[in-house]
């Protein structure tokens, strides 16, 4: 006879309600972990989609992601021939918002030049830009949809396709359009100020700079060579990709990344502390029982056993219902919340050990309990 188990049909109400409350507590650890490695995954997602090799950027910047950065467009050229460069392409980035269906979209665009790096890595439904001006690929996050049309600036663009995870540091859901378009969108002027620019006599001239130029390299050449040589230009510097990643999160999400860190380690040092006392209080509880099992002469190992059992089987059943429920609604969150594999099976670590630890001290009240305490009132 398994006595765990007997002691938890006995107060079966109790005990999984026991068990939801903790699972409501874990499912709050794990939405803390995944936003956390959502803040990271967001952060790096634009910088990882070109799979570029070196970042062309202007000099004295750390661009494009962490300060802006502004370069003439005919870099592109220059870093194309290049020895080692197998491909090169210029790129913008730029936020906007732009109303959409009774709302407005804060939205990340990307302009890049199609058949070179910078677009989109995968197109997950629909197709890639195909014309020159107003196709644009947007992320499902924006929730548009291939067909749909959307005014940016003075234009009207088509989506075409849709990709999976592209987002910015903050989160906004990315569009890519061609480098033109972007361009434009990013010089042109209102009506209004166009009309007052006129009535001066000036000229409009759309601005030839870009962002930064990417290269990807040809296989075996060496790319801090490239880096080191682009950074010999006055006017230039140039990031591997490494160090565009690392920059990236040691600048623009560090502290909203530790601050989550140290939420994340707050909350998980709060749960072991509640998981340590519901396994406390619940052997306390039993102390009675545990001194008649000790009067009929039962073992302390099935003592032992009985308070260790319950424990884990109440820790285990927290953490599945904690799972359960943040994949149930992970994706109602306006940020993104990813969960790796690792994250659980750490976390169902760290309750096992909690479980056997509280479970420690239980088993050593009940070690000292006397079996004359059954026979008391």
């Amino acid at each position: 006879m398994n006595l765990a188990l007997k002691d938890i049909r006995h107060g079966l109400f109790r005990f999984v309600l026991t068990c939801f409350g903790l699972g409501l507590l874990m499912t709050v650890v794990l939405a803390m972990i995944g936003i956390y490695n959502g803040l990271v995954s967001d952060a790096l997602a634009v910088v990882k989609a070109p799979a570029a090799d070196v970042w062309v950027v202007e000099a004295g910047t750390k661009g494009p992601f962490a300060e802006a950065s502004s370069i003439p467009a005919d870099t592109r050229n220059a870093v194309a021939r290049m020895p080692g460069v197998a491909e090169a392409g210029a790129v913008n980035y730029q936020n906007v918002e732009a109303p959409h269906g009774g709302r407005t979209l804060r939205l990340y665009v990307v302009g890049y030049e199609p058949g070179r790096p910078g677009g989109p890595r995968a197109i997950a439904e629909g197709r890639g830009i195909g014309a020159s001006h107003f196709e644009m690929v947007a992320d499902r996050k924006t929730g548009l949809s291939p067909g749909e049309t959307i005014r940016l600036g003075r234009n009207r663009f088509t989506v075409v396709g849709l990709v999976e995870g592209a987002m910015n540091s903050g989160g906004d859901p990315a569009v890519y359009v061609t480098l033109a378009d972007a361009m434009a969108l990013q010089t042109e002027l209102d009506p209004a100020a166009q009309r007052v620019q006129t009535a001066r006599g000036a000229v409009s001239v759309k601005s030839a700079s870009v962002a930064a130029v990417i290269a990807r390299m040809a296989p075996g050449a060496d790319v801090d060579l490239l880096a080191a040589t682009v950074r010999q230009w006055k006017h230039l510097a140039a990031m591997t990709q490494g160090e565009q990643e690392e920059l990236l999160l040691a600048s623009v999400v560090d502290k909203a990344r530790r601050q989550i860190g140290l939420f994340l380690g707050i909350l998980l040092s709060v749960s072991a502390v509640v998981i340590a006392l519901i396994i406390y209080t619940m052997t306390m509880e039993k102390l009675k029982q545990i001194a008649t099992l000790k009067l009929i002469g039962a073992p302390d190992r099935a003592i032992v056993a009985l308070i260790v059992q319950q424990a884990l089987i109440l820790g285990a059943s927290g953490w599945g219902i904690g799972l359960i429920l943040i994949l149930t609604v992970k994706d109602y969150f306006p940020r993104r919340v990813v969960l790796e594999p690792f994250n659980v099976m750490v976390l169902a670590g760290i309750i096992a050990a909690v479980c056997l630890l509280s479970s420690a001290l239980g088993v050593r009240a009940a070690m000292k309990v006397d079996p004359a305490t059954a026979l008391g009132s």
